[in-house]
């Protein structure tokens, strides 16, 4: 039987915040084997992501943070899979302005482990985008799932509500240019990239002091 693999799901949207609404593309990553797997980040479709999922059973909803165009789905997916949705506490605030009504079933915390398909995820608190925004180390499969921490190109957006750019760059400086450089990033929109090739952008924000 197969080990432990990556795929992805794209899908469409929307991302509402401090009163705007843009389309978006998300990235849905699936993390398993044939028989289980987690899924990160929850996006705009339900239906895509059981169809993706094919029957495997569905241990964990991993939430990177709770901006509405993560966790739109998640509720529904939990709902049809049994599966828990995990969110960082932190990111509560934003949570209730998509879900007021739902919490999520358990929390997130940096150092958690969370194991599917005989690999172990590491939770790294990385506060910047999101007061909660964590990401997910995979060193066995040489991956980080970043949410929109880090994307090609550099760090996430934090030029709106509960985001701060100084807390961004630290914690990437601090959590993620510490993991191998040939460290495969996959993010939360847009194509993946790796640590190794993001950190002569980010030491250039570090040097500058942000």
């Amino acid at each position: 039987m197969p080990g432990a693999r990556i795929e992805r799901l794209i899908t469409s949207g929307t991302f509402s915040l401090d009163g705007g609404t843009w389309d978006v593309d998300n990235n849905v990553w699936i993390v398993g084997d044939d028989t289980e797997a987690i899924v990160i980040d929850a996006a705009h479709d339900a239906d895509a992501i059981v169809e993706a999922l094919a029957g495997r059973r569905l241990t964990a909803i991993v939430c990177t943070h709770a901006h509405n165009d993560h966790i739109d789905a998640a509720p529904e997916l939990a709902e049809r899979t049994g599966a828990p949705v995990l969110l960082h506490p932190d990111d509560l605030p934003l949570w209730k302005q998509t879900h007021p009504d739902r919490a999520p079933d358990a929390e997130l915390a940096d150092g958690q482990g969370l194991a599917v398909a005989g690999v172990e995820l590491t939770v790294l608190h990385t506060p910047g985008h999101a007061p909660g925004a964590v990401c997910l180390h995979a060193p066995a499969l040489g991956a980080l799932f970043s949410g929109d921490t880090l994307f090609a190109g550099g760090p996430g957006a934090t030029g709106r509500s509960y985001s701060h750019f100084p807390t961004i760059v630290e914690s990437i400086r601090d959590r993620l240019l510490a993991l191998p450089g040939d460290t495969v990033v996959h993010t939360g929109h847009g194509d993946t990239t790796t640590v190794g090739a993001e950190a002569p952008h980010l030491q250039e924000w570090i040097d500058r002091g942000f």
